[in-house]
């Protein structure tokens, strides 16, 4: 762990803070240094190369009211900047199609058309209120009518009234980057603005004046790596998967994800020797917080023989959660955020699937811990089970929402560990600007004993002789779905 945050601080990202993100040096020396190690132990190694699309902030965005009444807004806390380039300083104008109050249920369809800016005076920053079409859909037309910037703000209805966060995709959901700048904010923000322009028109008064910065760094084409280490033994026609993603998402990626980086290179080393039953097979994805890149490019890459030859995958997402819940991954289980369950598996999938998550289980009762069941939506043990290969695994959660009824389970306290709880602002690993997820962002003894549990999970199954792929079969291929290229987790209308 010591060395993964060194490897941050020598390898600063284009903003000049300690980064291991995807596409980035940081994650390419975390690549090398684990392939090393790797080596080291025994293990033959390769660096599996692909390409994606990279996008990152170089400076910090700005967004503020310059007059009449000068106002700034603080990014995440205030407003998101969209996934954008460019500059600007000029008046406010809302585009049509604007329905305030809101009613409620969703009903507008401000921007989603070009006679929507029928009057708009190019140069000025267009307002416009989310709803029925796609965000970049709407930016394009503004940005066709001569718009120098983009305010979207929520729509105001029920569950859509915060600060909003959303990706820039066409009308057939390809990925944009508009060369204005794009801010997402919440309704009351976009209200405020709509009533200051309103006001400004009838009375006569200089209308508000916005000033939008976004910086930013761009390649479509961008290098990314997965580290693949294959044991020495073990039957190559029954492999068992043990991964965990080595990317960050901004920053250091300390807790996410750095510590189940760590837990898997400490089991791989401790058992370089080991002579298991089936081969071992530990791979360290990047680009998961962009989508599931590297798990999805692996899986998807393989031919239907080497794919029918992995019998199991073993997830290690995140293990060191300071304000932690002992997370199992189960196929039926809730994801960990909507606390809902949003995908179902096939009986093939879903009954192997409960082997290793008992184990797990079993492991943790041993040792006086509850646990919780969540899915593997959202890790890469999901490009696996989309597959027709049975998975489970291991996460403590993230320092942004822990609820009541975990804090009821593993004590703790509601929302976050960052000495400002009860909170719900989100944490310090999915926020861009924080640059908090390092080393103290997380705590070693709930790393060992998620580690232990990992490792006693991965120990079975390298020696289980019952519940692999046959050998010689071919599991069923199945194209895994593309994510959508998108800032992750965000919606794109």
């Amino acid at each position: 762990m010591q060395a993964f945050q060194a490897i941050a601080d020598a390898h600063p990202g284009p903003d000049g803070h300690p980064s291991r993100n995807a596409g980035e040096p940081g994650y390419k020396a975390s690549a090398d240094y684990v392939a090393k190690l790797m080596r080291q132990s025994g293990y033959d190694v390769t660096i599996q190369t692909y390409k994606f699309f990279y996008f990152a902030f170089t400076a910090l965005p700005t967004f503020r009211v310059v007059s009449p009444t000068p106002h700034d807004y603080t990014v995440v806390g205030d407003w998101n900047p969209g996934q954008s380039t460019g500059s600007t300083t000029a008046a406010l104008q809302p585009a049509g199609g604007i329905v305030i109050p809101p009613t409620p249920s969703s009903s507008s369809s401000s921007g989603c058309k070009m006679s929507d800016f029928s009057g708009f005076v190019a140069g000025r920053v267009a307002l416009i209120q989310r709803g029925t079409c796609s965000f970049g859909v709407k930016v394009l037309n503004a940005q066709a009518a001569g718009a120098s910037g983009v305010i979207v703000f929520n729509e105001g209805n029920p569950g859509r009234t915060a600060v909003l966060s959303g990706s820039l995709v066409d009308a057939s959901g390809n990925r944009i980057v508009p060369t204005i700048p794009v801010a997402f904010t919440s309704f009351a923000t976009g209200n405020d603005l709509f009533n200051q322009y309103n006001q400004a028109v009838q009375g006569g008064t200089p209308l508000p004046v916005t000033n939008l910065d976004i910086k930013a760094a761009v390649n479509p084409n961008a290098d990314d790596y997965n580290v693949i280490a294959d044991s020495k033994g073990g039957d190559p026609n029954h492999v068992v998967v043990v991964d965990a993603h080595l990317d960050a998402i901004y920053g250091a990626g300390m807790l996410d994800n750095a510590s189940g980086s760590a837990t898997i290179l400490d089991i791989a080393q401790m058992m370089h020797k080991v002579k298991p039953r089936n081969k071992l097979r530990f791979i360290w994805f990047g680009g998961e917080e962009l989508g599931l890149l590297g798990s999805n490019y692996y899986v998807n890459n393989l031919s239907p023989t080497e794919l029918g030859k992995i019998g199991y995958d073993l997830d290690a997402d995140v293990t060191a959660t300071p304000n932690y819940l002992v997370g199992v991954l189960d196929p039926a289980g809730v994801d960990l955020f909507s606390r809902t369950v949003s995908t179902t598996f096939p009986p093939q999938v879903y009954q192997p699937s409960t082997v290793a998550r008992d184990q797990g289980i079993q492991y943790f009762d041993s040792i006086g811990l509850h646990h919780e069941l969540f899915s593997p939506v959202g890790t890469d043990a999901f490009s696996f089970n989309q597959a027709g290969i049975p998975a489970s695994g291991v996460l403590t959660g993230q320092d942004c929402c822990k609820l009541q009824t975990d804090v009821d389970l593993f004590g703790g306290s509601l929302g976050n560990f960052e000495g400002k709880v009860p909170s719900t602002d989100g944490g310090c690993v999915d926020n861009p600007f924080r640059w908090c997820d390092n080393l103290a962002n997380n705590d070693p003894k709930v790393l060992t004993f998620m580690s232990k549990g990992f490792a006693n999970m991965v120990v079975n199954m390298a020696f289980d002789p019952k519940l692999l792929t046959p050998s010689g079969t071919s599991a069923p291929k199945r194209a895994l779905p593309t994510p959508a290229p998108a800032v992750r987790g965000a919606p794109t209308r």
